[in-house]
C-alpha cells in the first residue's frame, strides 16, 4: 500500500505541477518544503546531522537556517524536474551557466569518452538537459532501481524522455555497458557521492571517513576516459550555475586498488569544495558516514535481539 500511495504521488506531480503556472509551482514547493522542515522528520533531522560537518563551527540557529534553505533546495529541484519535460532548449540554455566547460569539450574531441562524476548538489537532471539540448551531447547515466517498479519505470521514462541513455544500477550489466560507451567516446554522467552497493571505497570526507562508489574511477582507468568532476549550485531563480573542473588523472604508479582510492578522493576534495561554498544545495537527506551507518548496524542488531 505504501509503496502504491508513493508511486501515485509521484505521478501526480508528474501530471499536475507542470501544468501550473510557474510562481504557482514556486509557491508550492516553498510550502511543501517549510512544512516538511516544521514537522522536524528525519530527514530533516539527517540533513542537519550532515551540515554540522559540513559547517562545524555553526550555532544550532545556523544550522536550522541551513536546513530550512536546503529543503526549499531540495523542493526546488523537485518542481523543476517535474517541469523539465515542457521546457524549451532556449528555456534550459537561459537557466544554466556552467563554468569551464572547455574540459568536456576537449576530453571529448580526443575521442577517449568522457565522465563526468557529481555529487547531489542543485539539480543533476536539469544539468543532463542542459548537456542534450544546449550542447547537444546524448549521454548515458545509471538510476538506482526505486520500489515499486513502476515509479522506478516513471524515473527511467522521465529521463529518457529529456534525452539521457538510462541503465539500472542493480543486475551488474551497467558497468560493461558504460565501458562501452566510453570506448566508443561518448559520454557517461554519475551522480557517484553516495555508495549504494556497501563495498565502495573509503575517503575523507569533512575530516570523517565515508564510503563512495568506485565506479567513476575504475571506468577511467578501465577505458582511458577523461574523468571530470562537476559540481553544481543554484542562483535566484531561474539559473543554475556549475563548474567542471580539471580532470581526475589516473596515478602512474600503484595497484588497481591503490589507484581508485586516489581518484575517488580526488573526486571527495572536489565535491567538498562545491558543497563548502553552497551547503545549502546539497541534497544529501540520507546518512553518508561511516560513523553514522555504524548506529544503523547497531540499532539492526539490538533490533533482532
Amino acid at each position: 500500500m505504501r509503496e502504491r500511495l508513493t508511486d501515485g504521488l509521484y505521478g501526480l506531480g508528474w501530471s499536475t505541477v507542470k501544468m501550473l503556472p510557474e510562481p504557482a509551482a514556486a509557491a508550492l514547493g516553498r510550502t511543501i518544503a517549510d512544512t516538511a522542515w516544521k514537522r522536524r522528520g528525519k530527514s530533516v533531522l539527517r540533513l542537519e546531522s550532515n551540515l554540522a560537518r559540513v559547517v562545524p563551527d555553526a550555532s544550532p540557529e545556523r544550522l536550522a537556517e541551513l536546513s530550512k534553505a536546503g529543503m526549499r533546495s531540495y523542493m526546488r529541484y523537485w518542481m523543476e524536474s517535474f517541469r523539465l519535460p515542457t521546457w524549451s532548449a532556449e528555456r534550459v540554455t537561459n537557466s544554466v551557466e556552467i563554468k569551464d566547460v572547455h574540459h568536456l569539450k576537449e576530453g571529448l574531441a580526443s575521442g577517449r569518452g568522457v565522465i563526468l562524476a557529481l555529487p547531489h548538489l542543485a539539480n543533476w537532471d536539469l544539468a543532463g538537459v542542459w548537456v542534450t539540448r544546449s550542447l547537444g551531447i546524448p549521454f548515458t547515466t545509471v538510476a538506482e532501481r526505486l520500489k515499486p517498479e513502476s515509479l522506478y519505470d516513471r524515473f527511467v521514462a522521465y529521463r529518457e524522455s529529456l534525452g539521457m541513455e538510462v541503465l539500472p544500477h542493480t543486475g551488474g550489466s551497467a558497468f560493461g555497458t558504460l565501458a562501452r560507451r566510453l570506448r566508443a567516446g561518448g559520454l557517461v554522467c554519475l551522480v557517484a557521492d553516495r555508495d549504494l552497493s556497501a563495498s565502495g571505497v573509503e575517503v575523507k570526507y569533512f575530516g570523517e571517513t565515508a564510503r563512495m562508489p568506485a565506479g567513476p574511477a575504475m571506468l577511467a582507468q578501465q577505458t582511458g576516459a577523461v574523468l571530470l568532476p562537476v559540481n553544481l549550485w543554484y542562483e535566484d531563480a531561474p539559473l543554475m550555475k556549475g563548474r567542471i573542473h580539471s580532470p581526475v588523472e589516473v596515478p602512474e604508479t600503484g595497484t588497481k586498488d591503490e589507484k581508485t582510492s586516489s581518484m575517488t578522493q580526488a573526486l571527495a576534495d572536489a565535491y567538498a569544495t562545491g558543497i563548502t561554498e553552497h551547503p545549502e544545495d546539497w541534497h544529501m537527506l540520507q546518512r553518508l558516514w561511516l560513523a553514522d551507518l555504524a548506529v544503523t548496524d547497531q540499532e539492526r542488531r539490538e533490533e533482532r535481539a
